[in-house]
């Protein structure tokens, strides 16, 4: 972003007027406006440089969607036609078939700049197969293309979360909850996941010693490819890692009173988005009852996030009270000093139109 976590705040707090409703638009709420019709797009990244955010579809058939930020319209970007199938058999060689985008279930997603104008977009998959998909997209003067190049399924019983990648082609993929556990477990602290790494030539992702964590998450690299980090969602924390050894973190940084899910470099800074963890209006804590975790239907204030490493901690960016039309929220990317925010549960993509001038 470029910018300190007061001064996005102060752009955001600044914002123009509601967008009027509209044929792909939403009315908006007392903090939000909205992109109304995407289904749960649970994660979303701006191209850097471009007017374009990509967003995924936590449902079946909901695959991608590309969203035309000045305009505040989107349309489904992979359609699986010829034109967008170009199979790297070389890279991806353990791939069984080309993506099926009728069944195509997006969930985390990655991008990585490759060259000019051209970017490697790696999405967590559920659709007909558990695996990380990947593209190649395209920018320019018009809309950017989408190709689909690859991917690599995940071993057998394992269901990935969010991806990233190396530049060498390395692709870690978070597991949130490993067999025989559950969601109720990674609640109450007990390991439930772990992070994978799959490395070109290899036949398998391999679980990575030490990266166990309750309810591993949202997932990003270091640009210089030395550290990662992981959102434990039941730690309500982010784990950094050095690469060459993780057989325990270099620091655990907690977040103030939210719930991270996604992390993500976003114009210059690592950006969290998540619920609020001690929401009044839900009764305060999230509830596990007979090993059972409250699927956490109640709408509960939103809170954007900044990992500030040099004081190692989690700054708030924005936040705001539980709003009629949103839950959920997963994701949230800078575009134009505005802050975009995705949801693993909601029917609409959030554009934050204000901030509370006190914390909820």
């Amino acid at each position: 972003m470029r910018r300190t976590a007061l001064a996005l705040f102060s752009a955001i707090a600044l914002g123009g007027a509601a967008a009027p409703p509209g044929p792909q638009t939403c009315r908006p709420d007392g903090d939000l406006d909205y992109i109304c019709g995407p289904e749960r797009p649970e994660d979303l990244l701006a191209i850097p440089g471009t007017k374009w955010i990509v967003a995924s579809g936590f449902a079946p058939g909901a695959g991608l969607k590309l969203v035309d930020a000045p305009a505040r319209t989107y349309e489904k970007w992979y359609k699986a036609s010829a034109s967008q199938i170009a199979w790297d058999k070389k890279h991806f060689p353990n791939c069984p078939a080309p993506l099926d985008a009728s069944l195509f279930n997006a969930r985390g997603l990655s991008l990585r700049r490759i060259a000019a104008d051209t970017w490697q977009l790696l999405v967590v998959n559920h659709g007909g197969r558990e695996s990380v998909e990947a593209f190649k997209i395209v920018t320019g003067p018009r809309k950017p293309g989408l190709t689909w190049i690859g991917c690599q399924p995940l071993p057998a019983d394992q269901v990935g979360n969010a991806t990233a990648s190396f530049e060498d082609g390395t692709i870690l993929v978070t597991v949130l909850t490993r067999p025989g556990t559950t969601i109720g477990d990674f609640m109450l602290g007990r390991k439930t996941g772990a992070v994978w790494q799959w490395r070109r030539g290899e036949r398998d992702f391999v679980e990575m010693e030490g990266t166990q964590l309750p309810g591993n998450n949202g997932l990003e690299v270091d640009p210089d490819g030395n550290r990662f980090y992981v959102v434990g969602f039941g730690l309500h924390g982010v784990a950094i890692y050095d690469r060459r050894n993780t057989v325990r973190p270099l620091e655990v940084i907690a977040a103030p009173d939210f719930m991270p899910d996604n992390i993500h470099w976003s114009e210059g800074e690592l950006i969290l988005a998540g619920m609020r963890l001690d929401e009044p209006a839900c009764s305060g804590l999230r509830k596990v009852n007979e090993g059972k975790a409250d699927p956490m239907l109640c709408h509960r204030g939103w809170v954007v996030g900044r990992l500030d490493l040099a004081a190692h901690r989690i700054a708030t960016v924005a936040y705001g009270t539980p709003q009629a039309g949103f839950n959920g929220l997963s994701s949230a990317t800078g575009w134009n000093g505005q802050l975009w925010l995705g949801s693993y549960q909601s029917d609409r993509i959030a554009i934050v139109r204000r901030a509370d001038p006190t914390p909820p």
